[in-house]
């Protein structure tokens, strides 16, 4: 349950409360290849008897699909369906970026950089893959996703193999063995396929430089960011044995690869705190809707490009300080905020927010625009329209300079007076011909906190 409570021109948290949280679920899968529709939507209408709640009683969500699940030829079809039956959801799949980021926010560790002022290290070690993410004063500094987890091969109660995802190969021709569906994995072959992941799990967290056989590993570009950080949270299905809160196994390499990552952790010598939320972290969210109204200094052509519905919010840190803007540097910002979204998910139409900065004067509004538009070349060729997001009165001037003095040909939605941030989903209204604004529903994901912070100023 969300309190709201409104402040100037905007709604903002007052406080939130878990109502109910389901028992843990394993994916259902039919053959091992599709997610199974019909288990999945009979296990979700028996948490919402369970929680004695109705479709009528939601006001909005999320709906997130991450990790292997999230590669499933199906997957996208069924997520998209259970949105649109379940109610008022933003469907999310989760690429390996977006997934990072709900985890340094679901762990904690965004929270705990800011409040205690620490270099965090969250490391979510999941069934596929595991995320790291690097955060100080309340940002992300740095992520990066490597393909280490516990279910990359899954065992039967006498210990045949009965699935191995690609990476699972991988892993055991690096460690030498000899590994096919049916086969027995004895204990000591379990324990040496752990070994090989924790140790490309902690080359990743050491931000070693990609060689040859990290590189192999790697989902996403390396970490950039090497200095060691001042504490570690764990979450993810796996760190739950590590942090004492799981004792039984699931048919995977769960148990020992804990083992072998709580042995690195220690050599690692930097100290590690629980995480706020464990094998939950990604998915602790919830999804926010806040209304706000878009000024009459905006710029929408053709008209009938309205209305847009779940437009994600892209914020890069945008050099736009200083006399003159430089083209190329706000191309490479804007390609590095977007390029790992166009290699999971290039369907996505994507808001381009931002903060602007200093005069809107001809030469700097034009090295602005022609930076965003060769930022953006990729999405821009598929047909998205160009949609840019601002706090200040200057979106009529950025539309009409990239529609014509760029000569952009795709649509353009340029509205202002709109704050935004990253994980925002945004749907824009038509425009009211009373005024010439647009509405704009902003659906935030929206993450526990500790109760001492749990009124948001």
């Amino acid at each position: 349950r969300i309190k709201m409570e409104r402040r100037d021109s905007r709604y903002v948290v007052k406080s939130r409360a878990l109502l109910f949280e389901s028992p843990l679920r394993l994916t259902p899968y039919i053959g091992g290849a599709d997610i199974d529709a019909t288990a999945l939507q009979a296990f979700i209408e028996e948490q919402y008897q369970r929680a004695g709640l109705t479709l009528q009683n939601i006001d909005a969500g999320v709906l997130i699909l991450t990790g292997v699940a999230a590669q499933r030829a199906n997957a996208r079809v069924i997520g998209e369906a259970l949105a649109l039956h379940t109610g008022k959801l933003v469907a999310v799949s989760a690429g390996d970026m977006l997934e990072t980021t709900l985890v340094a926010h679901g762990a904690g560790a965004v929270q705990l950089s800011r409040d205690a002022g620490l270099r965090v290290m969250a490391v979510d070690v999941g069934g596929g893959t595991s995320k790291i993410a690097i955060c100080s004063d309340g940002e992300i500094l740095d992520r990066a996703v490597v393909d280490v987890g516990a279910r990359l091969i899954c065992l039967d109660e006498a210990g045949r193999v009965t699935s191995i995802e690609a990476a699972g190969h991988r892993f055991a021709i690096d460690a030498g063995i000899t590994l096919r569906v049916g086969d027995t994995l004895p204990e000591d072959s379990r324990r040496k396929l752990a070994e090989r992941m924790a140790d490309r799990l902690f080359q990743a967290m050491a931000a070693t430089p990609s060689d040859g056989e990290l590189g192999q590993w790697l989902r996403t570009p390396p970490l950039r960011e090497r200095t060691p950080p001042d504490v570690l949270l764990y979450s993810g299905g796996v760190a739950e044995y590590l942090h004492g809160r799981e004792r039984d196994a699931f048919g995977d390499l769960g148990p020992v690869l804990a083992a072998a990552i709580e042995h690195r952790s220690k050599a690692w010598r930097i100290p590690t705190r629980a995480p706020l939320h464990g094998i939950r972290a990604t998915v602790m969210g919830a999804s926010q809707y806040t209304v706000q109204l878009s000024g009459s200094t905006i710029f929408v052509a053709p008209e009938d490009t309205l209305p847009l519905r779940n437009v994600m919010a892209l914020s890069p840190r945008l050099p736009l300080g200083g006399e003159a803007i430089n083209r190329s540097a706000i191309a490479a910002e804007v390609r590095r905020a977007i390029e790992p979204l166009d290699a999971h998910n290039p369907a996505q139409c994507v808001a381009l927010c931002l903060q602007w900065e200093g005069s809107a004067s001809y030469g700097r509004l034009d090295a602005f625009c022609r930076g965003v538009i060769d930022g953006l070349k990729q999405s821009l060729s598929r047909g998205h329209p160009l949609v840019i997001v601002t706090d200040t009165d200057i979106g009529g001037l950025i539309g009409m300079h990239c529609r014509q003095e760029c000569g952009l040909v795709n649509a353009v939605v340029s509205i202002d007076g709109i704050a935004l941030s990253e994980l925002d989903f945004i749907d824009v209204g038509e425009i009211l011909e009373s005024s010439g604004a647009v509405p704009v529903v902003i659906k935030s994901l929206l993450f526990p906190v500790a109760a001492s912070t749990a009124t948001v100023d």
